[in-house]
């Protein structure tokens, strides 16, 4: 959905003029549309909105709620605080609550901000003052303006509590093209599997399928565990054929295309995909994914380091078969965390937290850098997590904050393919924490247990499993010993299957 075009619209009716957009959700089949205004608005104006809605929404049924909400100054304050605090961190902890001016004028305002000379050309250098008029305007209604106004500072310390900020982000989704029925759901068009976030029904995800396998529930009723890919994201999903369609089901393969219908909710405490109904279907011919406004990547590390390291013992294999020319002109990064708990998802209640992280790249087909820090945690740590990882709270001490640690991966795992072992688990994580800082990790992920299925008969496809079939010998459940494993497994699958996993 074009945002732009959206308001462009919207903003066509009176009581509307200065709506802005604040979030689209999916309820059953129907996308919800949530404007704010600060006018005076009609149920007229309610139903041209959903009408325009409705235009926008990619063949989905749509409404439009509307709020009246007049900004007052403190709220204004208040949001350019953590607007500050999240944006330009730096540059925020010399900037107190007494500095920041709003002067409202009934149509937006302008923001007045003292700082002294040194600090003033370095926000000017860093388009602090632009960037703050661009967030305000998606919070708040009407046009706003900033300004650094010359101030006398004493010196020092200003300290600010953490604020923890979860950006609004609406939904994507694309048109489903060469559409041929399984089950008959007809769905019209299919969210991105990577935007697939919250307890969602009736919800459509179009994508590759890299693994499909028939399995027996503990009634020993038969079910199929499928995963799919978009290009942004992985989603396992599991689905009880009808009658009628199983044998359509167990015809299909990885490498097919197909659109997926069901519920995302939650099970044993995670979110889980169940499917309702499967259909062949795909995105359309030369399919681009849109990309959300991401901070830009930081100009240097800040916390944590990157180190040159080799795996000497895989690279010096005598008569190993040559990688595949699309996996040595590609860059990977092979990450794995470990975290206070299992908690993964905000729907499920409070995130658990990342307590480690570990990462290798891969450039040319080897190994050849190694990422690794722990993280603070301000909560202790449970005796389960410690018995599991050998990670206590004294190891923890002096580790750099997750805002730091986020933004030095961002910067690591730039222009590269992501890679882990079960990486939706993972990769939900380094999400979250990375939206709240403003870092959007949505590059292309592979899944090294879904590649293991396709290419191994094996009991079961943990990571000691997999990593005891080709002989390799590691410290389980500690991050980076982790990825760096997972990077060895990974590239042995790559040359096993001469080519990258669908």
């Amino acid at each position: 959905m074009k945002s732009k075009q959206y308001l462009e619209e919207i903003r066509k009716a009176e009581g509307l003029s200065r709506a802005i957009l604040k979030k689209i959700t999916v309820e059953g089949n129907e996308a919800v549309f949530s404007l704010v205004t600060d006018k005076n608005y009609t149920q007229e104006d309610v139903a041209y909105a959903s009408e325009v809605s409705s235009r926008f929404a990619c063949g989905m049924k749509a409404t439009a709620r509307v709020v009246k909400s007049v900004p007052s100054e403190e709220g204004v304050r208040r949001a350019v605080a953590e607007i500050l605090s999240v944006r330009f961190p730096a540059f925020a902890a010399f900037v107190s609550p007494e500095d920041i001016t709003v002067a409202l004028d009934g149509a937006g305002g302008r923001i007045f901000i003292g700082v002294s000379d040194l600090e003033r050309t370095k926000a000017q250098e860093d388009g602090v003052t632009d960037a703050l008029s661009a967030e305000l305007s998606k919070s708040f209604c009407g046009t706003w303006s900033g300004e650094l106004k010359a101030a006398r500072k004493a010196l020092g310390e200003i300290s600010h509590e953490e604020i923890a900020v979860e950006p609004i982000l609406a939904p994507r989704m694309f048109d489903i093209a060469d559409y041929a029925p399984i089950d008959g759901a007809e769905p019209k068009c299919a969210l991105y599997i990577s935007d697939l976030e919250k307890k969602a029904e009736n919800v459509t995800v179009c994508g590759v399928i890299s693994y499909i396998g028939e399995r027996l529930s503990k009634n020993g009723k038969p079910y199929f565990s499928i995963t799919v890919s978009d290009g942004t994201g992985s989603l396992r999903v599991s689905y009880f054929a009808k009658k009628t369609t199983v044998e359509k089901i167990r015809a299909l393969a990885a490498g097919d295309s197909v659109c997926i219908t069901g519920d995302n909710e939650l099970f044993n405490g995670a979110l889980s995909f169940r499917a309702k109904a499967i259909d062949r279907g795909s995105a359309p011919e030369g399919f681009v994914p849109e990309q959300r406004p991401s901070r830009p990547v930081p100009p240097r590390y800040t916390a944590v380091f990157p180190v040159p390291t080799a795996d000497f013992v895989q690279g010096d294999l005598f008569g190993a078969s040559p990688l595949p020319k699309e996996f040595t002109e590609q860059t990977f990064v092979v990450f794995d965390l470990e975290t206070t708990g299992l908690n993964n998802s905000p729907a499920s209640g409070t995130m658990d937290r990342i307590i480690e992280i570990g990462a290798v790249k891969i450039e040319g087909g080897a190994i050849v850098e190694k990422f690794s820090s722990f993280v603070a945690c301000p909560v202790r740590l449970s005796a389960e997590i410690v018995a599991l990882t050998g990670i206590t709270d004294d190891m923890l001490v002096g580790a750099p904050d997750i805002q730091k640690v986020v933004a030095d991966f961002y910067r690591f795992a730039a222009g590269s393919c992501l890679v882990g072992h079960n990486v939706q688990f993972d990769s939900k994580f380094i999400k979250y924490y990375g939206e709240r800082e403003g870092y959007l990790f949505e590059q292309r992920q592979y899944d090294t247990v879904t590649f293991a299925q396709e290419m191994l008969r094996l009991s079961n496809y943990k990571l000691n499993t997999v990593a005891e079939h080709f002989g390799f010998s590691f410290n389980h459940h500690r991050a980076f010993d982790d990825a760096f494993v997972t990077a060895k497994i990974f590239i042995e699958l790559v040359r096993m299957k001469n080519g990258l996993p669908r």
